[in-house]
């Protein structure tokens, strides 16, 4: 029995990446382990929405609303994430909206 070919990433899926994923290669978890049981744990929230399925699709512009050990970060995303690369990179990918620019 053959499968049937997947489908040719369209402008809108290949916008796409998986939420453990992503987090991962934005450098809130150190593994990608860790930051798939953070999702199944319900610290995550996209939109708005808690979610526990660590393949939950993220785009640019999507909010997360993530609960680390060191505290809530609100972020907004940027652009999907292609690697895990230096920290520099991985800020690139996100907005972060957790920090009050009025808080001195």
């Amino acid at each position: 029995m053959t499968r049937a070919p997947a489908s040719p990433p369209d402008g809108d899926a290949a916008a796409e990446d998986r939420l453990d994923r992503w987090l991962w290669h934005a450098r809130f978890v150190r593994t990608r382990t860790l930051s798939a049981a953070l999702v199944s744990g319900g610290k995550v929230r996209v939109n708005g929405h808690r979610t526990v399925k660590p393949g939950h699709a993220v785009r640019p512009g999507d909010v997360l609303t993530v609960t680390l050990p060191g505290g809530v970060r609100v972020v907004r995303v940027l652009s999907r994430a292609t690697r895990r690369g230096p920290a520099p990179e991985a800020q690139a990918l996100y907005a972060d909206l957790s920090q009050d620019p009025d808080a001195a």
